[in-house]
C-alpha cells in the first residue's frame, strides 16, 4: 500500500484543495481559498503566488476584490475570462449568503448587527448609497431599502420617501445606513445635519430613528455608539 503523501509532496497548484480536505475550510488563508477557484497559476508562479497578487491590488480586501471588473480581473497574467467569471460568481454567492442570513427576523440589538445587514445590500462600494432599515417595534426587520444611490460623494436622501415607505410597512422605527467611497466611515457636518433632519422630521409621526450607521470598506462608524443620538 502506498504511503499518503504529505501536503509539502503535493503538486503546489494541488496545496490549498488538500489542505482543505485534510484540515477544513476555516484553516484557510483568503489567498488559499482564491487559489482554489483560480486552480492553475501561470509561468513561474503558482495559483497562490497569482492569488496573492490579485489580492495585494485589493489591499488584501475582500470587499474591494468583489468591486473588480471582468476586466481588471482579466488584466492579471494568469486571469483569463473564465477565471475571472469564476471569482466574480464565488464572490457573487458569499455575498447573497451573507443577504439570506441578514434577512432573518432576528432581532437587531447593536450597530453590528446594523452594519452587517447594510453590507449586504450595498452592491457596488465605489458609489455612495443610501439605505433605511425599517423595523417593528420589537426591533425586528421588516425591510432594508435603498432610497438613492449614486456618485462618489453624496446622495439625496429624502425624508418623505423615507417616512412614506415607513408607514407602508407599519415600522415603528428606523436605522439609517450609508457608505463612503472613500473608505473613510466617519461622518462629515452634511452627513450630522441631514441625520437631525431626518430625526426631526420623524418625531413629528412618531417614527423614532434608532441610529445612522456610515460604511467604510470593512469599517462603519455609529451615532448611536458615539452618543450622537438618542431615542
Amino acid at each position: 500500500m502506498s504511503k499518503k503523501k504529505s501536503i509539502k509532496e503535493w503538486a503546489e497548484d494541488d496545496r490549498p484543495r488538500e489542505k482543505m480536505a485534510e484540515k477544513g475550510k476555516a484553516a484557510m488563508s483568503d489567498s488559499e481559498l482564491l487559489a482554489i477557484l483560480l486552480r492553475t497559476g501561470k509561468a513561474g508562479q503558482s495559483a497562490v503566488d497569482l492569488a496573492r497578487e490579485i489580492l495585494g491590488k485589493a489591499n488584501n480586501n475582500l470587499i474591494n476584490l468583489s468591486n473588480f471588473t471582468l476586466k481588471e480581473l482579466e488584466d492579471f497574467k494568469g486571469v483569463g475570462k473564465a477565471k475571472a467569471i469564476t471569482i466574480m460568481a464565488a464572490l457573487e454567492l458569499g455575498k447573497r449568503r451573507r443577504g439570506a442570513e441578514a434577512s432573518l427576523p432576528d432581532e437587531v440589538k447593536d450597530s453590528k448587527t446594523s452594519f452587517e445587514r447594510f453590507l449586504s445590500h450595498i452592491d457596488d462600494m465605489k458609489q455612495e448609497h443610501f439605505l433605511v432599515m425599517y423595523l417593528d417595534q420589537s426591533f425586528h426587520e421588516l425591510k432594508v431599502e435603498c432610497i438613492s444611490n449614486g456618485g462618489t460623494t453624496n446622495v439625496i436622501a429624502d425624508p418623505r420617501i423615507i417616512f412614506k415607505q415607513a408607514l407602508n410597512y407599519g415600522a415603528t422605527c428606523i436605522i439609517l445606513g450609508h457608505n463612503h467611497p472613500s473608505g473613510n466611515p466617519r461622518p462629515s457636518k452634511d452627513d450630522r445635519q441631514l441625520t437631525q433632519k431626518i430625526v426631526s422630521a420623524g418625531k413629528l409621526l412618531d417614527i423614532a430613528v434608532v441610529d445612522h450607521i456610515i460604511i467604510g470598506n470593512e469599517r462603519y462608524y455609529s451615532f448611536r455608539d458615539h452618543g450622537e443620538m438618542t431615542f
